[in-house]
């Protein structure tokens, strides 16, 4: 709980009485690898803040490839977001690319804690502006617009740490290229 504590914490200050009302609402749970948090079509209800492991999001193609959006290692929070907010099937699967342990809380749950503490709901506003505003705007034009190897260069930054725990398949599907294209990257750095 105190990863998750120092988490929230980072975003600004919290009551007291607020973290006491939102721990009650974490629950742990451990996932195998190759399980799924969420599945493609699935309704989400939970987030899930990673404590140990990692977890990718995912959807397959019209022509069944396997496009990773996003990574999830510890201290990220997974869930889908846009279905929870318009309480639709998710489009992606959220799934363990290893053992992992996650703490994880029902989304609508914590939206009511943002009604009743508004140090809650800054927390919300800042999380939200911060991921799905300032990050995601120069990573969409990144991969619009960047060659093969600057969006590799950049998912090194993103995450540093990240590479040797993933397949080479799995860099490459969230690049956008084949695995032959990011031996070929690799080789040139």
């Amino acid at each position: 709980m105190e990863q998750l504590r120092a988490k929230f914490a980072t975003y600004g200050t919290i009551s007291e009485g607020a973290i006491k009302d939102l721990m009650s609402l974490f629950r742990p749970h451990s996932y195998t690898k190759g399980e799924y948090f969420l599945r493609e079509g699935q309704m989400a209800k939970n987030i899930a803040f990673v404590v140990k492991g990692l977890f990718s999001q995912y959807y397959a193609s019209p022509d069944g490839d396997v496009v990773i959006k996003r990574f999830f290692p510890e201290s990220y929070f997974a869930g889908s977001l846009p279905a929870m907010l318009t309480r639709s099937p998710s489009m992606f699967a959220i799934r363990a690319l290893e053992p992992t342990e996650t703490l994880e809380y029902n989304f609508h749950d914590f939206k009511s804690l943002t009604e009743k503490h508004h140090d809650l709901a800054a927390f919300y506003i800042r999380y939200l502006e911060l991921h799905w505003v300032i990050e995601k705007e120069p990573l969409e034009i990144s991969f619009r617009y960047d060659n093969a190897k600057t969006r590799y260069l950049n998912f090194l930054k993103e995450y540093p740490d990240l590479e040797p725990r993933l397949k080479q398949h799995e860099i490459a599907s969230y690049l956008g290229i084949t695995p032959t294209q990011l031996s070929r990257i690799r080789a040139e750095l």
